[in-house]
């Protein structure tokens, strides 16, 4: 056999087991999430997402991801041995509660992300690697009635009655 034949074969042989190892085969995840509880002294609701990634193919989990979250590109970070976080930030008045799904992308899904974005497409017609549903509770936002308007309604009314019944005993 021609040694550049058996070259060729075994470049080809190697670039295929890689692009094959570049991607998570069989992706399995589980999630954990923490956001803001209490709105009343920030102007944005803070959302954190955890979440194990384990790949039927050894190796996979060590690829970069990426993430988006309700139409906007957000960022994964790799936090430890197949354990990635996500985060990203909504206005107080935007963030509403209830399911939040995390699409995630390897490197391949997202240069398709990129290119529908870029092509002004929808990028929810793009293949994510897998998802993840967070439930998102809502925030407190603080009472209905602040204590200086509730106050100075009792004030009033207690200055209302004492007056009314003055008059009554006056008159």
């Amino acid at each position: 056999m021609n040694p550049k034949a058996v070259l060729v074969f075994a470049l080809v042989a190697v670039s295929a087991s890689l692009c094959r190892a570049s991607s998570c085969s069989n992706p399995e995840v589980k999630s954990s999430f923490f956001s803001t509880s209490d709105a009343t002294i920030v102007s944005q609701i803070a959302f954190v997402t955890e979440f194990t990634l384990k790949c039927s193919n050894a190796g996979a989990e060590k690829l970069p991801l990426f993430a988006e979250v309700g139409g906007k590109l957000a960022p994964v970070v790799r936090v430890g041995d197949s354990k990635y976080q996500v985060s990203w930030n909504e206005e107080i008045k935007k963030a509403s509660s209830g399911k939040y799904t995390i699409r995630l992308f390897d490197e391949e899904s997202f240069a398709a992300v990129r290119k529908a974005q870029r092509a002004g497409e929808d990028i929810q017609s793009v293949k994510a690697l897998t998802s993840v549903v967070v439930s998102f509770p809502g925030a407190y936002k603080g009472p209905w009635i602040n204590s200086e308007i509730l106050a100075t309604g009792v004030v009033g009314f207690v200055a209302y009655v004492a007056f009314s019944t003055r008059s009554k005993l006056l008159a």
